[in-house]
């Protein structure tokens, strides 16, 4: 297995960042990679992305630490990184938790947010990549949850982390950023592949949908997908991950152009998209 010291921190930046240039991928057959989910807390998610054959195991996020750490000894695997999409505490609040564990885990997030990540090694920003065995992990810039929202896109594998930047049928509150970074942020999102597979952080969805009604009664897909997730629900099964295209067609925060929602929302065709999508989160809010 592969393990890469902390306290090189040269070495580490050297190693983790090559700043918008692809890293030399191995000539040899792609490796899959894993993906193991399972809850946390009261409604996140916790992700470990795994490459068995670099022997690297990486944390999206730490809402909770016992969870990582137990889901890491269910497999016999280290964790060799931490790759935090923002600085909420279900978010990094497992990080030195996991650190004095796995002391030679690498903590990546937002330069931005250097100085709330606990424990934090790697800057990155919009355009870096992080090397992760045969394939890389680019970093996207998503602000309006918080202003420092990151999320990880594994272009190769069509993998996607998102955080609370985007949800299965929703978005992140504001709780720092503008409606018109969130709007830009989703937006950029839903421009990759649709076949793209969308790991969101919380157990949000069946609000999510009931709320997405309201605004967008006549949307078949919405109501199929509706009774779909109260199954699932109903079963006790995860609706996380969801996939672009899914969102595109039914999720309201990337619809902002529908004549349906405008008429929900009483705004004329005239209103901007950006006057739909704040309306949109507005209403969400105090739904």
């Amino acid at each position: 297995r592969v393990h890469m010291r902390a306290s090189a921190s040269s070495s580490i930046r050297g190693l983790l960042l090559c700043l918008g240039a692809r890293s030399k991928m191995a000539s040899t057959a792609a490796r899959s990679l894993r993906v193991e989910q399972f809850p946390c807390l009261k409604d996140n998610y916790g992700f470990l992305l795994r490459d068995d054959a670099a022997g690297l195991t990486a944390a999206i996020d730490t809402p909770d630490a016992r969870a990582i750490a137990a889901e890491c000894d269910k497999h016999g695997w280290q964790l060799t990184h931490i790759l935090n999409t923002h600085h909420h505490h279900d978010h990094a609040g497992g990080n030195l938790e996991l650190k004095g564990r796995y002391p030679k885990c690498i903590i990546v997030a937002a330069e931005a947010d250097r100085h709330r990540i606990p424990g934090m090694d790697v800057g990155v920003a919009g355009g870096s990549c992080i090397p992760f065995g045969a394939t890389e992990l680019r970093v996207l810039e998503v602000p309006g949850h918080t202003t420092g929202h990151i999320a990880f896109h594994v272009e190769k594998e069509k993998l996607l982390f998102v955080g609370d930047a985007l949800f299965a049928l929703g978005c992140g509150r504001l709780f720092e950023g503008s409606a018109a970074q969130a709007k830009a942020s989703v937006e950029e999102l839903g421009s990759l592949p649709p076949d793209t597979v969308v790991y969101c952080a919380h157990e949000y969805t069946q609000t999510n949908a009931r709320y997405a009604l309201t605004v967008d009664p006549t949307n078949e897909a919405l109501v199929r997908r509706a009774e779909q997730i109260d199954a699932a629900r109903a079963q006790g099964k995860p609706t996380v991950p969801t996939t672009i295209a899914l969102e595109l067609a039914t999720n309201p925060f990337l619809r902002s152009r529908s004549a349906t929602i405008r008429h929900a929302l009483e705004l004329g065709d005239d209103a901007s998209d950006l006057a739909v999508f704040t309306e949109l989160r507005k209403r969400r809010d105090k739904w």
